[in-house]
């Protein structure tokens, strides 16, 4: 406990955290009173117990590792009426006003061997890909509808309203992908020549873009990915809409894709590649895009220079992750042929998604511990918190970027890309079957 004093008498200089140790000692830090509740959780003393004589040190030894698996375990209990969102939160607001340097890995030699093990962890050759794919999304179907919007993005969404709560994730999810796909500059037969346009989507997860870029644009889509039940379940929207001439997913690693495609979306996706594979990423899909074609892609980003994926969510959540830099893509791209014509930088929309994520986990607390046990519950909504405080108190963003082979392949300004997000968000979204009885019934 020692050591865990020095560590938080120096990180905490706003808000108060008391700890009770497992021998019933108290500790407090921070002056206490009030803190800008946009950079923590809820006001007031966070109040947390250590249960086993071994946390402290756990804790210690590795923040990031074993305050995540303390809390998993047991071993560090969130006393009510906060919880362990909050108590994120106003650790990670406090490492924010000092650099994030208390939350970091002491020591040369300690930051050196994170970095030698994130780099491995993140060679994903096709075998581990899929296996990484597995671990992270082929969850049971039960418990992404428990947190997840009804199309089941597991993507920032997109708030265009300066308040949050004005807006609810089943919108910014829709905004979202009316935002992404005006970015693409589809064309509809009509409008080419009476030929739909061809699309692949990488990382396609359960569906929903691709089955609304058909809907919008009557395109033929086909989408892929590693997680065997992302793919079936997809498969079984595309039937239930009597799209699945138009719109078909296989189970396939992107590098084994092969053909022509007027447009390309990746979504979520980049963050599974590796940097050691970006690139065979940006060789392999711009062989697959026409020359007059556009590659859209959407993902987590650092808003600062590389770095490298933290132990616990490469333990837990997504082995073989890794989120870049801005300068990592686009330095790759350019060797392999790409421009990039357009980059969005956004700020905070991830932090409120997950924070939406978040309290619909906590609302089917009963749910998902049947389904797994409490350690599993205690872990996702660990990871959730997480990562809500990356987007919100630390650096994270997501990178919006549009590529071209061929800079006529877009319009001169950017004029076009509101137009068409506004055409696309008056127009609706599609069907969501899985939660219609009668539709459900029809595809099986």
């Amino acid at each position: 406990m020692w050591l865990l004093d020095k560590l938080l008498d120096k990180a905490i200089t706003h808000g108060q955290l008391i700890v009770t140790d497992h021998d019933g000692k108290e500790y407090s830090y921070g002056p206490g009173g009030e803190y800008d509740p946009l950079e923590g959780g809820r006001p007031g003393p966070v109040r947390i117990k250590l249960t086993n004589k071994k946390a402290a040190n756990h804790i210690v030894r590795y923040p990031q590792m074993g305050a995540g698996e303390a809390f998993m375990w047991g071993w560090l209990v969130v006393e009510e009426p906060h919880d362990i969102r909050d108590m994120l939160l106003l650790v990670t607001m406090n490492a924010k006003r000092l650099g994030d340097s208390a939350l970091k890995a002491k020591g040369p030699v300690r930051k050196a061997v994170q970095k030698i093990k994130a780099a491995v962890d993140g060679v994903n050759l096709r075998g581990s890909a899929r296996s990484n794919a597995e671990h992270t999304y082929n969850l049971t179907r039960e418990l992404y509808e428990r947190f997840l919007d009804e199309d089941r993005q597991y993507t920032m969404a997109y708030y265009r309203e300066d308040d949050p709560t004005q807006t609810s994730l089943e919108q910014a999810q829709m905004d979202k992908k009316a935002h992404l796909a005006a970015k693409m500059f589809l064309k509809r037969p009509e409008d080419n020549g009476g030929k739909p346009m061809r699309v692949l989507d990488i990382g396609c997860g359960w569906g929903g873009f691709a089955l609304y870029l058909n809907k919008m644009y009557d395109c033929e889509v086909l989408g892929v990915a590693l997680a065997p039940d992302q793919i079936a379940f997809s498969n079984e929207r595309a039937k239930a809409l009597g799209v699945d001439d138009k719109v078909k997913f296989e189970l396939c690693d992107y590098r084994d894709v092969e053909g022509q495609f007027d447009r390309i979306s990746s979504v979520g996706l980049l963050e599974h590649v590796g940097t050691i594979h970006y690139p065979q990423f940006f060789e392999h899909t711009n062989r697959l895009l026409k020359n007059d074609g556009v590659m859209m892609s959407h993902c987590c980003g650092r808003s600062g220079p590389p770095g490298y994926t933290d132990a616990w969510t490469r333990k837990y959540i997504f082995p073989g992750g890794y989120i870049p830099a801005l300068s990592e893509l686009v330095t790759e791209s350019e060797k392999n042929g790409w421009q990039v014509m357009d980059v969005e930088g956004m700020r905070f929309h991830y932090s409120h998604t997950l924070q939406e994520w978040y309290n619909r986990t906590v609302i089917h607390q009963t749910e998902i511990t049947d389904m797994y046990d409490e350690v599993f519950y205690r872990m996702w909504l660990f990871y959730l918190a997480g990562a809500e405080q990356s987007f919100r108190n630390g650096t994270m963003v997501n990178w919006q970027l549009q590529y071209v082979k061929d800079r006529s392949a877009i319009p001169m300004t950017r004029e076009y890309l509101e137009e068409e997000s506004a055409k696309l968000r008056a127009r609706g979204d599609i069907p969501q079957w899985h939660f219609d009885p009668e539709l459900k019934e029809a595809a099986e």
